[in-house]
């Protein structure tokens, strides 16, 4: 009898050639047992596996799939998705107009138990050639990645049992500051730009403790920290924003709708890791319910 991760497995490989999808997305960690039916597809459907970043993937993986990797933290199946979606956009492996098909499964059951279509241009609204040339102008992807990292790693764990709500704001950096001002002493003013990039690993217990301090992380787009605590003026008329999110959203919505920047936020009281660009929601990766 076939096992359940091989049934899902062929389901949403016919699924995709169906509806004749673009790309088989798998974030599931079954990816060996099944590597046999995925090497038969990948001749005619391009395949996008998705790892933690703690995994250690084989050459052959490598060679045979682009990869996506997302941080170690409780995802829900959906936001997995949504989260290597979001990066697979911004690093040019997914682009408008992409059907792909995604399988899912929650780590500690052992198995694939979920399968999604998405409609790229239709999942992420606001998804336009102008946006992702915007951020790859204004953006370095890596740096965009490692925010998104922060985010979602802050989001699910808190800082020291504590929930955390922030804001980064990444590119533009000179008008950001131009429409905001510093509620606090710039604790990274007076060091050089070489130690002070997001890139660095070391910094990563700096933001975190930082991210508990009121106001937003200014960040340029090549990932320099230039200031953190910084309360942004530019904000968005209720009228013009979607119901039920708080003032970081609506700070963040604002700054990215008078700047270039994107901007990252993390909501104190869902856990919710959301994307704005031009003034709209990108996306929203939700924290999964204890």
């Amino acid at each position: 009898m076939k096992s359940i991760n091989t049934t899902m497995v062929e389901n949403a490989v016919k699924i995709a050639h169906d509806i004749k999808a673009n790309a088989l997305l798998l974030c599931i960690d079954i990816i060996d047992e099944v590597i046999n039916i995925l090497d038969e597809t990948k001749k005619d459907l391009s395949l996008i596996f998705v790892f933690r970043e703690d995994e250690i993937i084989s050459n052959d993986m490598k060679r045979n799939a682009q990869i996506l990797y997302i941080p170690n933290v409780n995802l829900t199946r959906i936001g997995k998705i949504k989260l290597a979606v979001a990066k697979g956009i911004v690093l040019g492996v997914l682009k408008r107009g992409d059907k792909i098909v995604c399988l899912s499964g929650v780590p500690k059951l052992g198995y694939a138990d979920s399968i999604f279509v998405i409609d790229v241009g239709k999942e992420f609204e606001i998804l336009t050639s102008d946006y992702i040339s915007d951020v790859i102008e204004n953006v370095q992807p890596e740096v965009f990645n490692a925010v998104l990292n922060i985010a979602c790693e802050l989001a699910a764990q808190g800082r020291e049992s504590r929930k955390v709500g922030t804001i980064f704001v990444i590119g533009d950096d000179e008008k950001v500051m131009q429409l905001s001002r510093q509620m606090i002493i710039n604790p990274f003013s007076g060091y050089s730009e070489d130690k002070l990039n997001i890139l660095n690993p070391e910094l990563e217990e700096t933001i975190k403790e930082l991210s508990a301090i009121d106001g937003a992380f200014v960040i340029k787009g090549n990932g320099v920290l230039v200031t953190a605590g910084r309360h942004l003026n530019a904000a968005l008329g209720s009228k013009d924003f979607p119901p039920g999110l708080g003032s970081r959203h609506i700070a963040a919505a604002g700054i990215t709708s008078v700047t270039k920047a994107v901007a990252i936020v993390i909501s104190e009281s869902s856990g919710n890791v959301t994307i704005f660009k031009n003034g709209k929601l990108f996306v929203t990766i939700e924290k999964p319910v204890e």
